[in-house]
């Protein structure tokens, strides 16, 4: 790759998953990588890895900095960070939401904030933005993770527009199902447990969600679709990225009345209506 198309890139939680993906493919097709994460093991073999917690408003301006003066640009962001919390609407503390929405959102507005005036400076820059299929539909007992991802995905098309006349693109990619550890990650409500009014309930549908996700898709086919928009001059609003069953399932969601793939939605996860 020619040095006018090489690319400095920062992906935020790049210590796993989708954004260990990310990091080793663009690495290895010749982009200038940072990959970020709370507990960053050694460098991979394309891609270096720097301390940053998304949560943390210093830490997120230490490590957007450091990358700045090593390379003197910042060209593509690639916001990975993220959990999912599930459980129940009602079992979910407001503790248990704000931090939620303090990694999966806050953490994406305190990244986008602290790289968008080098960006703006340059009259250039890249913001993928990674949301989820569960950004355009609220997903039973992931109320919350559901949540997070439509603030981000209304921020981002926010964004986009204001940032548009200084040469700056920002997209959303929607995966589906994807074979990570995030079933190691998931945390789940306190109140889900012995005693909560929906406990039959919250497990049948997390064994339907952990099944698919066993099925999905490989993290490095998300990752190719991000590979394809960092090389673009233009990009959209949003991308889905998936089996093509879910990301029908997106197209259905504009077109069926909103009660029928309400049922739609809650028969796939083994729920019904009294």
């Amino acid at each position: 790759m020619s040095k006018s198309r090489r690319k400095v890139v920062f992906i935020t939680g790049a210590s796993s998953g989708i954004g260990q993906a990310c990091a080793e493919l663009l690495g290895a097709s010749g982009h200038t990588v940072h990959g970020t994460s709370r507990h960053p093991r050694a460098n991979g073999a394309h891609h270096r890895m720097t301390v940053l917690d998304v949560t943390d408003e210093a830490s997120v301006q230490r490590a957007v900095a450091s990358v700045l003066a090593a390379e003197g640009r910042l060209d593509v962001v690639v916001n990975c960070a993220g959990f999912v919390l599930a459980g129940a609407v009602e079992d979910v503390s407001v503790e248990e939401a704000q931090r939620q929405m303090d990694t999966n959102f806050f953490g994406v507005l305190r990244v986008c904030r602290a790289v968008l005036p080098a960006m703006r400076a340059q009259r250039s820059g890249l913001i993928v933005n990674i949301s989820s299929m569960g950004g355009a539909a609220g997903l039973p007992f992931q109320g919350l993770y559901s949540a997070s991802k439509f603030a981000l995905e209304g921020m981002t098309e926010s964004l986009r527009q204001e940032v548009a006349a200084f040469g700056i693109e920002a997209t959303l990619l929607q995966p589906g199902d994807v074979r990570t550890n995030v079933r190691q990650y998931r945390e789940r409500a306190r109140q889900s447990g012995p005693g909560s009014a929906y406990k039959e309930a919250f497990e049948r549908v997390m064994n339907v969600v952990e099944s698919g996700e066993g099925a999905g898709i490989a993290p490095e086919q998300v990752a190719r679709k991000v590979l394809s928009l960092v090389e673009r001059e233009r990009v959209d609003v949003r991308y889905s990225v998936g089996h093509l069953a879910q990301r029908a399932a997106l197209v259905s969601k504009r077109l069926l009345p909103a009660r029928t793939f309400e049922h739609i939605v809650m028969a796939l996860h083994g729920l019904s209506r009294r």
